[in-house]
């Protein structure tokens, strides 16, 4: 086992995951991820073998026949599978965001369900924000929804659905009216949250529902990244995630602050694997005589990528502690994404530039997570917005009196 990336504290149950997942990575993914990524080929039999172990329901209640685990404990999930293939943790993370509101902010009908189904991975979830016109400013979303009896009718254009083609259900945001007395009431207190069920693959999944096809990536290949278009897509009311209108900015926000968790547990597991693919190679190859892990050049890179490894998982793990706590969390998880993401970019690279001229070779596996780890700067928020929540909570925590 590696001696970087420990997490002290942790249970007999939570330490018995692990391992078992960690044996999983080892056996199913590794030996095969490189090869699928090339291909761009969904990794069915390995999102079998997880649903087999539960992880899709590691975080559900047991009353829904999930494990009923901690975010800790599935961060540290995410952090194993994202050093066998990024592309997988990408695929439990949007199944497990929908599953996470629903626990929170769903009814109770709507918990009933879903929640049993989720857990054994028969309903699988993607969750939708972003539009084609805008990026991180979710207040400017243009879907809208319209009562008409007892359904809405909702019309617009998504961008960026990872699990779009895959899924069956997806949690869509969508303007709606603002509630009486509400008129022209800040942006985010005019939106919903809705559960649109649908038919997996492409094309026309449901009436008024089209999922045009696999957006084509630089990396994060496998799991499927698509558009979403409604034109007239019809959802029961009972369909509004919690009951009521108007919510929805907040529960996806409460969503996308455990996501972002998850994007710097999968930061956290591909600097480790990268960070393994280096000093494994710096003390094979040789150069003047001797293994290159001997130039005190190369020992630097090392010390720097093991100290950056360290580093974002202990901020990682803080996050999920906090928000495991019950306590607000959306500093600690804003720090977490954004050191996680950059040291993870920064430790590829390092890892690159030991591999020289075979990093640049599709043989190597360290070509796969070089264009795999610019991802992370982006998803659940650039590193600029990461900084605009972290510097407006650091001047509420330290606001100068008088």
């Amino acid at each position: 086992m590696s001696r970087l990336a420990q997490t002290e504290g942790l249970t007999d149950i939570q330490r018995e995951i692990l391992s078992t997942v960690r044996d999983f990575v080892d056996k199913e993914i590794l030996p095969v991820a490189t090869e699928l990524e090339h291909r761009d080929e969904y990794p069915t039999a390995i999102v079998e073998g997880l649903k087999e172990l539960g992880v899709f329901g590691l975080m559900i209640p047991e009353e829904y026949g999930g494990l009923g685990e901690s975010l800790l404990t599935y961060a540290l999930c995410v952090e194993e599978i994202a050093r066998g293939w990024m592309s997988v943790s990408g695929i439990i993370n949007t199944h497990f965001i929908v599953a996470y509101m629903l626990k929170q902010h769903g009814t109770r009908e709507q918990k009933d369900y879903f929640l049993p189904k989720m857990a054994l991975g028969e309903i699988r979830g993607a969750f939708s924000m972003s539009e084609p016109a805008l990026g991180s400013d979710v207040s400017a979303i243009t879907s809208k929804a319209v009562r008409d009896g007892d359904e809405y009718v909702l019309n617009g254009q998504k961008m960026w659905l990872t699990n779009g083609g895959t899924s069956t259900l997806v949690a869509v945001l969508c303007r709606t009216d603002a509630d009486e007395g509400q008129e022209g009431a800040a942006p985010h207190k005019s939106m919903t949250t809705f559960l649109l069920e649908k038919e997996p693959g492409f094309g026309e999944v449901r009436p008024g529902l089209t999922i045009p096809g696999k957006i084509d990536k630089m990396g994060y290949k496998g799991v499927d990244t698509t558009e979403l278009i409604m034109d007239g897509l019809r959802i029961p009311a009972d369909r509004v995630l919690g009951g009521s209108t108007n919510r929805g900015f907040y529960q996806m926000m409460d969503g996308v602050e455990v996501g972002r968790v998850n994007v710097a547990a999968r930061g956290c597991g591909v600097a480790r694997r990268a960070f393994e693919l280096g000093v494994d190679y710096a003390q094979q190859r040789h150069t003047f005589g001797k293994p290159i892990a001997q130039h005190q050049a190369i020992q630097f890179k090392l010390a720097e990528m093991g100290t950056k490894v360290e580093a974002a998982h202990a901020m990682m793990v803080n996050a999920a502690r906090k928000k495991d706590s019950g306590a607000r969390n959306d500093l600690e998880a804003g720090m977490a994404k954004y050191l996680a993401s950059e040291y993870c970019k920064e430790v590829v690279e390092d890892a690159f530039r030991i591999h020289g001229g075979y990093g640049f070779s599709k043989e190597y596996e360290i070509e796969r997570l070089y264009r795999e780890a610019p991802m992370l700067l982006i998803g659940e928020g650039t590193a600029e917005i990461q900084k605009m929540i972290i510097g407006r909570r650091l001047l509420e925590e330290y606001r100068t009196q008088g």
